[in-house]
């Protein structure tokens, strides 16, 4: 059929939620879908922030801006009430089944979720019962849903050091049921990398990778820690590398993922607006992306979203998203396997 102009219609843009990729910056209360977190703040009554119900209800995630300590403390606390509300085992299936369920939606075909167990324990009988029930419902709702998961275990940088310690002996331990790499969260700005070098060695040491924060509210700098102080495989974030031209070639050459999450940025007020996210100047420079969610329940987006941000505000062209969706299959702990496959799917996608 001819279009007005005499000519044939454009193709319309190809989906993106049917685009395979990988999942690799997913927070684990972050996860979860408003309407959970209503049901079990119901469930347990738990009295929820009126900023976080209003949200919730509303589909309109909250009004955030963490650039200073005081922004960040208001997000954490609207984060910690939605994580009051997981109080027993079947809540922590129910909300890794729904992400998984999300995720494949979006065409994920593998997911990395990271959480750190400490936070949960108080409530599900302490640490060590805390990571089995994750891994369990990783387990178990892989398997039911076909979705590939895995667990990166997270530090938090705001605790002692000694913590982190601890939680990377026990993430290795548990290396055979799921874990695959080690983190540091929370707000850079507090605690130094190099604070936590040890608990890396011991993570690295137990066969996990390294995955920390850097980059995101605060610069290049931090991004630099993570490579030179823990020997970074993937850095969660480390958008603000692209201040810095010989960082970002220092990842090209090293070929060492970012995991990229553009609504999150925006929404944290890292950047302004979705066209001020460097994804452009980072791919061109050959600094490989995982576009990530990082927490979709605050910030209102999810996967496909990310890849939909990079199509509408940077001009991305389906091959480029194509080879987005590469970068993320690459830098993920896939077997080789699932790899390919993933890998099929998106040249499938291409010229489908």
């Amino acid at each position: 059929m001819l279009s007005s102009s005499g000519g044939y219609p454009p193709n319309p843009p190809r989906d993106v939620s049917e685009l395979p990729k990988a999942h690799l910056h997913l927070h684990f209360t972050g996860s979860m879908r408003p309407t959970t977190v209503l049901e079990l703040a119901d469930k347990y009554g738990v009295r929820l922030p009126e900023a976080l119900t209003d949200a919730l209800t509303s589909g309109e995630p909250p009004r955030l801006r963490a650039t200073d300590e005081r922004g960040w403390f208001r997000f954490q606390r609207l984060y910690d009430a939605a994580r009051s509300c997981l109080r027993e085992a079947e809540d922590i299936q129910r909300l890794v089944r729904e992400a998984a369920e999300e995720d494949l939606n979006d065409g994920s075909g593998w997911l990395e979720i990271q959480v750190d167990p400490t936070s949960y324990a108080p409530r599900l009988g302490g640490l060590i019962p805390a990571l089995e029930i994750i891994l369990d419902a990783v387990e178990t709702t892989s398997r039911d849903t076909g979705l590939g998961m895995r667990v990166l275990v997270a530090a938090n940088r705001m605790k002692h050091p000694l913590d982190a310690r601890t939680l990377a002996r026990l993430a290795v331990r548990y290396r055979d049921r799921g874990v695959i790499g080690f983190g540091l969260s929370n707000d850079e700005r507090r605690g130094m990398a190099r604070d936590f070098d040890r608990a890396f060695a011991i993570a690295r040491d137990g066969g996990l990778f390294a995955a920390p924060h850097g980059g995101e509210l605060t610069g290049p700098a931090s991004v630099r820690d993570c490579l030179d102080d823990l020997n970074a495989h993937r850095v969660g974030h480390g958008v603000r590398a692209a201040e810095d031209p010989r960082l970002m070639q220092r990842l090209a050459d090293r070929q060492i993922t970012c995991e990229v999450c553009p609504a999150s940025n925006v929404a944290l007020g890292v950047y302004e607006k979705p066209e001020d996210v460097p994804l452009r100047r980072l791919f061109e420079a050959g600094v490989p992306m995982a576009l990530g969610a990082d927490d979709p329940l605050l910030f209102g987006s999810r996967l496909a979203a990310q890849y939909d941000i990079a199509r509408r505000h940077h001009a991305f062209t389906d091959a480029e998203l194509a080879e987005l969706a590469r970068q993320s299959i690459r830098a993920s702990a896939a077997p080789e396997d699932v790899r390919q496959k993933l890998l099929s799917g998106v040249d499938d996608w291409l010229t489908g």
